[in-house]
């Protein structure tokens, strides 16, 4: 990771903490259209029947990892918002694993920003869920 990205992810994770104090966010990597987040599912609400993650714990991810990759990309748009969101749940999650969410933005309009994520459970390979989604950046 250069140091041009190293140097935005504290400003972003402020920004987390600022909006939604004691977020688990981790950003792990940032890169140019690119970034790695990892959370942890720390409360049973987090969890569903059958030890796995439930979906509005990956859904979350998904968003979390896009809101990150747009504030990498285009700064501190905060008021950047979803304007959709489709998930395609592909494998069941360990439960006792953080979610890490691979995302990568396809496309950076001056009003639109289109990505997509890939879900995985932390130390396997092969991918929970699949995701693309689109958020809106503010007129100024």
């Amino acid at each position: 990771m250069s140091p041009e990205y190293t140097k935005k992810i504290p400003v972003i994770k402020a920004l987390f903490d600022e909006h939604w104090p004691g977020n688990k966010l981790v950003i792990e990597s940032l890169a140019e259209r690119a970034v790695r987040i990892r959370q942890t599912p720390s409360r049973q609400s987090d969890l569903r029947p059958g030890n796995t993650v439930s979906g509005p714990f990956m859904m979350s991810a998904v968003d979390t990892a896009l809101y990150v990759a747009v504030l990498n990309e285009v700064g501190l748009k905060e008021l950047a918002v979803t304007t959709s969101l489709t998930i395609n749940f592909l494998s069941k999650p360990r439960a006792d694993a953080d979610i890490i969410a691979d995302c990568r933005l396809l496309k950076v309009g001056r009003k639109l920003v289109v990505g997509e994520v890939t879900l995985f459970s932390q130390g396997q390979a092969q991918a929970i869920a699949h995701a693309t989604g689109t958020y809106a950046l503010p007129s100024n």
